[in-house]
């Protein structure tokens, strides 16, 4: 997969590169050199050449954005209602063993939902294309009381802990003192 890290250009970054291209056409034809288009756009020599070539062949209309290189395959009503699922829990779905939300268990809510298939693999770019990431759930009992937690931290702790001893340099040598 090309984009590994981040699961596909979002809808704003290609248009980003688009108009980065397009830029560069336009200095193509004023004859800019190579170089110098990548260090003004910030891109690499490579892709610089890689534009100039399709350039050539098809003007400044073969570097426009032919769209996301998956469809997107649900609707932003569909969307936003998974978002809403999502956000009950996995055991308001079923999922009664634990409490996160697997790529697994989000792809066979999508099927049941919205009759829609995806892969794992396109589940994980779903997600990562509208701004999810993975998360660890905290671990924390149940029976937590968290201000009986802040009335230790911060009345008891400090006595606990008791007070640091101020720093001074000290020396490795047998017979020198340390300077402090």
């Amino acid at each position: 997969m090309r984009y590994a890290q981040r699961g596909g250009y979002t809808p704003a970054e290609q248009q980003r590169r688009e108009r980065l291209r397009l830029e560069a056409a336009g200095r193509f034809a004023r004859g800019d050199g190579t170089g110098e288009i990548a260090r003004d756009l910030r891109v690499t020599v490579g892709s610089v050449r890689r534009w100039r070539r399709a350039w050539r062949q098809g003007g400044a209309e073969a570097l426009k954005s032919s769209g996301p290189v998956s469809a997107e395959r649900l609707s932003p009503g569909q969307w936003a209602r998974l978002e809403a699922e999502l956000a009950k829990g996995p055991l308001m779905h079923g999922f009664a063993d634990d409490q996160r939300w697997t790529l697994k268990r989000i792809k066979t809510v999508i099927g049941r939902l919205f009759h829609v298939g995806y892969t794992i693999e396109g589940v994980w770019k779903l997600m990562r294309r509208h701004g999810w990431s993975p998360q660890v759930p905290v671990r924390r009992a149940m029976e937590r009381d968290q201000e009986a937690v802040e009335v230790w931290k911060s009345r008891v702790w400090p006595r606990v802990k008791g007070s640091q001893r101020t720093w001074a340099p000290t020396s490795v040598s047998k017979t020198r003192r340390g300077r402090g």
